[in-house]
């Protein structure tokens, strides 16, 4: 059988399919040659099943580190940018819908798009099933044939799955095919080949693209759009009436975003559906508060009538004296409230954040927190059936960010923030200070900018604080 592309170009052809600002989960094998391919400047942001985001190409070996590796062990090096985290969160991003596209080395494709990349039942799993459930796209490679010549594309799979109907795409050293719900798209062929070539050394039916041509072999080109923002009332201006809003707030103003809150309420966008630990309690408990000053908190969206209900935890003044703005409005019916326990409440964050649609906890079985939803015994002890929450923005602070978005918090300020940035169609953040990518310790970083879309500088001598009367 004549020969089809290098495994060079193989990559080469995969990394023509990535576009700008894209993240993108590489598999063992031949998907770690894909970096090697996209241009500098583009923002795709590669990442590997064991924690590696902006992981870049393979470091010439005096400079291997054993510390930075891909998930089957090989050597990597990190981008300016990169960072590093734990193997829940990273494969919490590919169940959150983060993975924009995956790339992975298949055993075989069925015409279905059903996905193998493992040789037994018993044997290895490894993340390959997360990806294939999590990726927005995903992309198979491989050799079109075995070193036998039996054909990895085929009618059915002859190996365990995967993944069914996940493949979008198939990439070869001989084609590139479409999977479509017509069947086998076949769109390229490699230079030197036929259709009627391709279609004999394949094991399911080929349809001939009407835009049949080539292999193109180029390396992928573009711009990643910028996350950072002039200005808070630039960074919060499309936000609709009706949005679910994700609020930092332990109870002091230390972690609140009041940069952000305050050009919100300047916006005007009403009906809003707060999510935070408390519902503005700041201003009621005061914190060492200047005198004849009140902290800028989630009052101040509360006492502008845009806020129609909070999901909280502990949304009323500790002091039946001083009680909250939000503790008013729920008295005059105003606003309506979804009570939950603290823990219940970031798990149920973390939990819509990292795709996990719901979950069971004992927290609240037995009392009022549980009227109405659904329980079961877990090993003897009644467990409550709680719902992921996922917003639609979320107005976060931090201490400092790189213009990729990764973040680094200052002391306790980290609570709540940390946890609502992966839960959010659009994370919106304010920090102290914007460095370049590269000028963050890749180990300080706890938020990776994966889960931030927008970045805003607080002005200098900002006062978190209004006057009061």
């Amino acid at each position: 059988m004549k020969p089809g592309i290098s495994r060079q170009l193989l990559a080469n052809r995969v990394a023509s399919e990535l576009g700008p600002g894209q993240l993108v989960n590489l598999g063992v094998g031949l998907p770690g040659m894909v970096p090697d391919y996209v241009t500098d400047g583009m923002g795709v942001i590669f990442h590997a099943e064991n924690g590696l985001i902006n992981r870049g190409p393979k470091p010439q070996r005096e400079d291997w580190d054993s510390d930075l590796v891909d998930a089957g062990g090989e050597p990597v090096g990190l981008l300016p940018g990169g960072s590093i985290v734990h193997q829940a969160d990273s494969l919490g991003m590919v169940r959150g819908g983060y993975v924009d596209v995956a790339v992975v080395e298949a055993l075989q494709v069925s015409e279905r798009g059903d996905l193998a990349d493992r040789t037994a039942a018993g044997g290895m799993v490894g993340g390959s099933v997360d990806v294939a459930a999590g990726a927005k796209r995903l992309i198979a490679i491989m050799e079109h044939t075995t070193q036998d010549g039996s054909p990895r594309v085929v009618t059915d799979l002859g190996y365990p799955s995967s993944g069914l109907g996940c493949v979008d795409l198939i990439v070869t050293d001989v084609a590139v095919i479409q999977v479509s719900a017509d069947g086998l798209l076949l769109n390229e062929v490699a230079p030197g080949w036929t259709v009627e070539e391709v279609q004999s050394i394949t094991g399911a039916t080929l349809i001939p693209s009407p835009d049949l041509k080539e292999m193109a072999l180029s390396e992928a080109v573009g711009e990643a759009n910028s996350k950072v923002y002039s200005s808070a009332a630039a960074a919060v201006a499309d936000i609709p009436h009706g949005s679910t809003v994700l609020l930092d707030g332990f109870a002091g103003p230390g972690g609140m975003a009041q940069y952000l809150i305050l050009a919100l309420r300047d916006q005007g966008s009403r009906e809003l559906t707060i999510v935070s630990n408390t519902a503005g309690i700041a201003r009621a408990v005061s914190f060492g508060t200047p005198p004849g000053f009140l902290p800028i908190d989630h009052s101040v969206l509360v006492d502008s009538g845009q806020v129609r209900k909070a999901v909280a935890s502990f949304p009323v003044s500790p002091s039946p004296s001083r009680p909250s703005a939000f503790e008013l409005a729920y008295r005059r019916g105003e606003v309506d409230l979804e009570l939950v326990p603290q823990g219940t409440l970031a798990e149920r964050i973390r939990a819509g954040g990292f795709g996990i649609a719901a979950f069971y906890t004992p927290t609240g079985a037995g009392t009022q927190i549980a009227e109405g939803k659904e329980t079961r015994l877990i090993n003897g002890r009644e467990q409550v059936l709680e719902y992921g929450i996922v917003g639609d923005y979320a107005l976060l602070r931090a201490h400092r960010a790189d213009t990729m978005g990764n973040l680094v918090y200052r002391g306790t300020s980290r609570n709540f923030n940390a946890v609502m940035a992966p839960a959010a169609t659009v994370t919106i953040v304010e920090v102290d200070e914007i460095v370049q990518a590269g000028q963050l310790d890749p180990d300080a970083v706890v938020t990776p900018g994966v889960f931030v879309q927008r970045i805003v500088q607080r002005p200098a001598g900002f006062f978190p604080y209004e006057r009061t009367g």
